[in-house]
């Protein structure tokens, strides 16, 4: 449809698909996808017409401060207000229908990847600020960017001048944009039906109930969800990087192999880029960035780290999850000329930092899994101490598809499959995609799993 229709029009197509994409399940959360656009797009125009940096930074205090509210009430409201049982909720939203919605999004289902669009959206805001971008004079046209379905939900996280000026180019349906997006979309689909949804029941078993497994198992279950949820992120962001490379649209990459990390420095350059780089640009620079004393410099590192952590979501885990991640960042900054495994040029020491880092990694996962604070303890004692009898049992068919999962992130490290398949024999490319669908349509997950970061 998109390539049959005039140029003139495409980008038309791709608001209203946008908006059923994201409208489809919960068509009253598109009040809040055009709240976040009017507004933005609003301030960004007076603050390109400010005369003075004063009033620009006023609307800017403003489009901030609408955004952070909107996050703020969807989905940290609710740490404020007394816990509500669920069986009371329904029967409140049966006699206020109306009500009943904002109620249910507050306490029990987060709008869909309203933490991604406000990014995105503030991110345009900033730009036009900071003098890198020129205001958009079509409400329609930027409406365009923030509801561009293939990253609206989960991302990756995009700046106007990237998307935009590809979103009103004229492209045609070309053979190599078609191979490129099915192979991102292929394996995209092979991460989170083959290898997130499998290991993700393997997790939850364990992150349920640890107390009744062995120490062993509980360890097993604790790496089960540190592959389920990067196979899962990852398997999306590769989804809609295909999807949008189909309509000869590139989006930024997400994952570059997180788990071959040599450090957690690396790791942060590897894992959820476009995060990342958002943090780096609108908080960390703003901040001072490294142009500071130490002092001030390790004060602003674990600002972005604890803040990153927080916007997951209203649980202090997060902030724990996020500040052990912070503090290893800093003492592998401050110990590197003394150690640095991740940057020697013998395969051995470099190994080991890849083990420790994936350690730490998968230690840090246990506080961003768990409910709660008391429950993130318990996963801990239980895989210090076999607190449990029973043995985790994983099929063997689940191992099988782990180590090809490993196989393919080592060779794909560095590189995107789409590249690297370009570059092989007709038959070598054959092999792989029969081996991807294959996996597909015999192992995929029998239980459903959303997207993980669907809730954020």
């Amino acid at each position: 449809m998109y390539y049959l229709l005039p140029f003139r029009v495409r980008w038309i197509f791709l608001l209203g698909a946008g908006y059923v994409f994201y409208g489809f399940i919960h068509p009253e959360f598109l009040i809040l996808l055009l709240l976040s656009t009017c507004v933005d797009f609003f301030f960004a125009l007076k603050i390109s017409e400010g005369k003075s940096q004063a009033e620009k930074k006023w609307y800017l205090a403003a489009s901030l401060f609408f955004n952070i509210g909107l996050l703020f009430v969807f989905k940290y409201l609710s740490l404020f207000l007394k816990d509500m049982d669920p069986m009371m909720a329904n029967i409140y939203k049966a006699a206020h229908p109306e009500k009943g919605i904002l109620l249910d999004a507050i306490y029990f289902s987060i709008p869909v990847g309203i933490s991604f669009y406000t990014f995105q959206s503030l991110s345009y805001t900033f730009d036009v600020f900071y003098g890198r971008q020129k205001a958009e004079t079509s409400l329609p046209k930027y409406a365009t960017f923030v509801a561009y379905f293939p990253p609206l939900v989960a991302g990756p996280i995009e700046r106007f001048h990237h998307l935009s000026s590809q979103i009103f180019t004229h492209h045609k349906p070309l053979y190599k944009n078609f191979a490129h997006g099915f192979r991102l979309m292929l394996l995209g689909f092979f991460m989170k039906m083959c290898i997130a949804d499998n290991v993700g029941n393997y997790a939850d078993q364990v992150f349920n109930s640890p107390t009744t497994f062995e120490a062993s198992s509980v360890l097993m279950g604790i790496i089960m969800f540190g592959i389920q949820i990067y196979a899962d992120f990852s398997g999306y962001s590769l989804i809609a990087q295909g999807a949008s490379v189909l309509l000869g649209i590139h989006l930024v990459d997400n994952f570059r192999t997180p788990y071959l990390s040599g450090s957690i420095i690396e790791f942060w350059k590897r894992w959820h880029m476009s995060l990342s780089g958002w943090f780096r640009d609108y908080l960390y620079i703003p901040l001072g960035g490294n142009k500071v004393g130490i002092p001030r410099w390790t004060l602003n590192i674990m600002i972005v780290f604890l803040v990153s952590g927080f916007w997951h979501g209203p649980n202090y885990t997060f902030i724990i999850w996020g500040g052990i991640h912070g503090l290893v960042y800093l003492a592998e900054h401050f110990t590197k000329p003394f150690i640095n495994l991740s940057g020697s040029r013998f395969w051995g020491v470099r190994f080991l930092g890849g083990v420790k880092t994936f350690a730490i990694v998968t230690f840090a996962w246990i506080f961003f899994r768990a409910n709660d604070f008391k429950s993130a303890i318990t996963m801990v004692q239980s895989g210090i101490k076999s607190i449990g009898t029973n043995a985790l049992s994983v099929t063997s068919w689940v191992w099988g598809l782990i180590a090809l999962f490993v196989l393919i992130d080592i060779c794909l490290f560095n590189q995107r499959i789409d590249h690297v398949l370009e570059k092989k024999k007709w038959w070598v490319r054959w092999v792989v995609y029969g081996l991807l669908l294959g996996c597909i349509l015999m192992f995929s997950g029998t239980v459903k799993h959303p997207f993980v970061y669907f809730q954020f």
